[in-house]
């Protein structure tokens, strides 16, 4: 399948384009945009061979933010991880066109210095799930993903986190789990042997389509829980998904600051 990036064109002045796909905690971030002066919503309503996608797009100043809730309901409910149909997402996203795709990324964490509430950003993945994601079932085609993300977008978010922050770590390993269940202690145990710092659900298969597209991608790791059987002082304590969610939820700003930051830097 070949990626066109120009299902969507726009009149008028061209514009910085960033693409932000989010999901835990990140329900309200159109309405963080919302309640700013000077902005301009409106929905898109995409439709792929995967799927109807819905986009918001901000518009502010000389600044386009398109913004998409990979959790978007099929059939009133929200769609979880294992469900997710990323070549819709990613196909859907990648035709606004956008300047660079910021993915926001709710995961557990493994290490003792990024505590839950810290955002730090991802340097690669570990994804052995052994489930393909691709645009090219039709014909052989292999991405190169020696870089996955880009450094420029790595740069910019690091300066800005640095501002909340007593220290931003830039080089997480995200391993990737199919979910929708956390994973056990002893799951986490071997992720770290094999070096995850961090453990998600959702950006290993965005980021694999992402790499097909060509466009400039960086990835936020919002420290939302412990992973299990690392809470210190407590290895038994349980992970709620509700606290989780209110915990992503908290990173609300600096994640925003991130994404106009973006705007300016591409």
């Amino acid at each position: 399948m070949l990626i066109t990036r120009n299902l969507i064109s726009y009149q008028g002045k061209d514009m910085a384009r960033v693409a932000v796909i989010c999901g835990t905690g990140m329900s309200e971030l159109t309405n963080d945009f919302r309640r700013k002066k000077d902005c301009t919503i409106t929905e898109l309503r995409i439709h792929t061979d995967w799927g109807e996608v819905p986009i918001f797009v901000v518009e502010k100043n000389d600044h386009r933010f398109f913004i998409l809730d990979r959790h978007h309901p099929t059939s009133g409910n929200r769609t979880p991880p294992h469900m997710i149909e990323h070549r819709a997402n990613i196909f859907a996203i990648s035709s606004c066109n956008p300047d660079i795709i910021l993915s926001v990324n709710s995961v557990g964490t493994m290490r003792e210095d990024f505590p839950p509430g810290d955002i730090g950003i991802s340097k690669d993945i570990i994804d052995l799930t052994q489930i393909p994601w691709t645009f090219y079932d039709d014909n052989i085609h292999h991405s190169d993903r020696t870089s996955i993300f880009d450094s420029k977008a790595v740069d910019c978010c690091y300066e800005i986190l640095d501002k909340f922050q007593n220290r931003v770590i830039k080089n997480l390993i995200i391993a990737q789990c199919i979910g929708p269940q956390f994973e056990t202690p002893s799951e986490i145990n071997v992720l770290v042997r094999l070096g995850a710092d961090v453990v998600g659900m959702t950006l290993g298969p965005e980021q694999r389509l992402v790499s097909e597209t060509k466009i400039p991608h960086v990835a936020l790791a919002c420290s939302s829980n412990w992973a299990a059987g690392r809470t210190p002082g407590d290895p038994n304590a349980e992970i709620d998904h509700n606290e989780v969610d209110a915990m992503a939820s908290s990173m609300r700003k600096k994640v925003l600051s991130c994404i106009e930051g973006l705007s300016l830097k591409f």
